[in-house]
Order: C-alpha cells, then structure tokens, then sequence
C-alpha cells in the first residue's frame, strides 16, 4: 500500500482517517484504512463496484461510523461532535440524494434549501443574499436558466450540475461528489469534467474528493488519487505518482493500458 506522507501542519487537515474498518455482517467493507486530505488537495478515488469507494465517502460525509478506528473530519473527531454541527460544512453530492429531491421542486430551492439542510422546501425563509447566492452558483454551473424549471424536468447532466451548486450552497470546507459523471452521455460528462476543473483549479474552492470508476472522468488539476480494491486502499498519493497502469490493474484485476493526452487520462484492456 502507498505511503501517505504526514502533512506539516495538522490543521490543514480536512479527513483523517486512521486504522478505518466498516464492517456489516460478516463483511468488511473497508478494512485497515489510513488516509489523509489536506486544504488544498483535489482527490480522485477509483475502484471497481464493490471496492467502498461510497462507504469511504460516506464516512467523509460525516453520514456514517467506522467499525474500528477513528476518522477525523474537520479538526472534529467523529462520535465526540455533533454531526448536525459537522454536516453544514461538508458539500456533498450522490445518487441518494438526489433519489430524494422532489420533482416538482423548483431548482432554485433545491439549491437555495441547503442552508437550512434541507430536501425539498417548505416554510423556510430565505433572504435576498440566499437567492443571489443560489444564483450566482447555478450561473456558474452554466444552467441559470433553469432556475425556474422543476427538478423532475431535468437532464441528467442537468440534475447533477443542480445538486453540485446545492452542495455549494453553505461555502463548504470540503466538497465530496460521489459518481458525479454516472448514466452522462459524452457531451454531458465533458460538459462536466470542464466545469469540475475550472472549480478545482481555482484555489479558493474547497477540498475536493471525487468517486468514479473510470479514470477518463479525473478533471484537470486534481492532484492525488487514492485506489481502493475489496474494502483495501491499493496505493495512494500524488496523481502523477499513483495512477500507472501497473496500478489501475491491480485495482481492477485487469491487464490494463493506461494513456494520457494532457491533462486527461484513457484505460483500455490489453
């Protein structure tokens, strides 16, 4: 397993995670997890189904305890804070989620609602600075226009750019995107990869964890990468490091070819 160098200031850590099981039954989930993500880091996590790419997540999320071990998000440690304090400063954005919002709820309330960490809007009171807020952030996820429309009327692609300006919202500390580019056709995850980079390159954003199985969806200037296979971290590290094809074949169980065309990244079968 890769090394996760110790950061030079601990303060700057956004996820510790240390000796991290989950267990369900008879299965592990994760097991014997150690990872760190600092302030500025933009994380890719790859795995094939199965692997706990979500449990990860989930623990990040602050929506799950580990088994064994302790997980840190924030400066907090998880079971000695109250996750109601903890949730509001951790974007996150997933299929269950959005599984949740109700389709006849305007796009502008789903985003607008994350202020009070809410799905769906109900006697909330929001003042002009929330609106201009939910505005500006569904601007900049380039579907403004649809403020208007009801979820239920999306595109995909479009409902995924809504919930990533929802997990916005609050000005979170650390954004987590689960599967963000799943069930996209080609135009709609490179729409989309374009506008994850430009957030990722840009320093005022928060720290980033993206999930995927597929490596041609890492957006430029995410900078690490953590590969997990069975519940197990593979290797992790600094992405130019880590993603090999030595690597991503071990993870996948595949002899696998692995090509970059710039910034981006290409896997095929040998």
């Amino acid at each position: 397993m890769g090394a996760v160098s110790e950061p030079n200031n601990l303060d700057d850590l956004v996820v510790r995670l240390s000796g991290v099981g989950v267990r369900r039954g008879r299965s592990d989930l994760l097991a014997g997890v150690d990872w760190t993500v600092e302030l500025d880091e933009r994380w890719v996590v790859l795995g094939p189904n199965g692997a706990g790419k979500t449990t990860l997540l989930r623990l990040a999320a602050a929506e799950l305890y580990p088994t064994v071990g302790t997980v840190d998000l924030l400066g907090e440690r998880m079971g000695k804070v109250s996750i109601f304090d903890l949730r509001p400063r951790i974007g996150f954005t997933s299929a269950a989620l959005a599984a949740r919002v109700p389709g006849d709820e305007l796009v502008r309330d789903v985003v607008v609602s994350a202020g009070y960490a809410v799905v769906g809007r109900w006697r909330e009171a929001y003042d002009r600075l929330d609106t201009d807020r939910a505005m500006e952030l569904l601007g900049a996820l380039g579907i403004a226009h649809l403020a208007e429309r009801t979820f239920g009327t999306l595109s995909e692609g479009e409902r995924k750019r809504a919930l990533i300006a929802r997990a916005l919202m609050t000005d979170p500390e650390m954004l987590l995107l689960d599967e963000p580019a799943a069930g996209l056709d080609l135009g709609g995850r490179e729409d989309l990869v374009a506008r994850l980079s430009t957030l990722a390159l840009d320093p005022d954003a928060p720290a980033m964890v993206l999930v995927t199985h597929h490596v041609e969806e890492i957006p430029p200037g995410f900078t690490h990468a953590l590969l997990v296979r069975e519940g197990r971290v593979v290797v992790s590290g600094l992405l130019d490091d880590v993603l090999t094809a030595e690597n991503l074949s071990k993870t996948f169980d595949q002899d696998l070819v692995l090509e970059r065309s710039g910034d981006r990244f290409f896997a095929r079968r040998r």
